[in-house]
């Protein structure tokens, strides 16, 4: 059997498309993987794709994966940024607002539409959903929802006028600052969400146990052409995480709940 392979959270550019591949070449040769594995361009459904039978490494968002992907899917270990809002492995979103629209905090977006990428994002719904939940009124906040499909999208809506605000993906957030910094000209920080798990790396379900050990103990104890690759991304390491790690993402979700707003609205 051949397995298939891709990174496709952060590919934010070109070159970072590059760089995740190059992370994966180097971690197939330091976990010693001597089977074929086809490297995935483009994985099309990512939950179709996570749950594929013959997946072996890619990676995933928290909230899908507590959703939807226990059982399909093993969790590997969860990368370490060196960009603002990571601490360790925990992640947070970056509140964002169109420069000069008089919102300054996020209580000013009342009645406002947000930008979000999906319906099962942690750091695009279900942050800006427990952020937004102590303020809201009878369910609601926003006077409406803009679904944008991604991250980058979001902005581009907050900058263009047509959303009002939006939680980025902090690694997100610095990547296009690194690689397209005019995408966020116009565009205002407006502070940061509650942090929790970031995206972890995973295996398939078929993967056998001594080959998930084999790529779990490179990424916590890199080589130097692994490293070479994680310094290219801003990883600094990788930490091994557990469900209840990620059962902080639910946290997020509960509380919202507690206030009346399970629905973003």
């Amino acid at each position: 059997m051949t397995w298939r392979a891709a990174l496709p959270m952060y590919n934010v550019s070109p070159r970072l498309r590059e760089g995740y591949n190059a992370l994966l070449e180097a971690l197939l040769v330091e976990a010693d993987v001597t089977a074929a594995v086809e490297l995935v361009d483009d994985p099309g459904t990512l939950l179709d794709f996570w749950r594929r039978p013959d997946l072996l490494v890619s990676q995933a968002c928290g909230y899908p994966y507590l959703v939807a992907l226990r059982g399909h899917a093993t969790l590997l270990a969860t990368p370490c940024f060196d960009v603002p809002g990571c601490t360790g492995s925990d992640y947070s979103s970056v509140l964002v607002a169109r420069a000069g629209s008089g919102i300054r905090t996020l209580e000013d977006a009342r009645g406002k539409v947000a930008a979000v990428n999906e319906r099962h994002s942690n750091s695009g719904m279900n942050a800006l959903r427990h952020a937004v939940a102590p303020l809201a009124r009878d369910g609601r906040f926003f006077g409406a929802i803009e679904w944008s499909g991604s991250h980058a999208a979001s902005v581009r809506l907050v900058r263009e006028g047509v959303a009002d605000v939006a939680a980025i993906d902090c690694v997100t957030h610095a990547y296009l600052q690194q690689e397209y910094p005019a995408a966020l000209a116009g565009v205002a920080a407006l502070g940061s969400t509650a942090a929790s798990p970031g995206l972890p790396l995973i295996a398939g379900s078929a993967v056998p146990h001594s080959l998930v050990r084999q790529l779990r103990g490179a990424l916590l104890d890199p080589g130097p052409r692994l490293r070479e690759a994680m310094s290219a991304l801003r990883i600094r390491g990788f930490a091994h995480r557990g469900v209840s790690d990620y059962a902080r993402i639910a946290g997020l979700e509960r509380d919202a709940a507690h206030h009346g707003y399970a629905e973003l609205r």
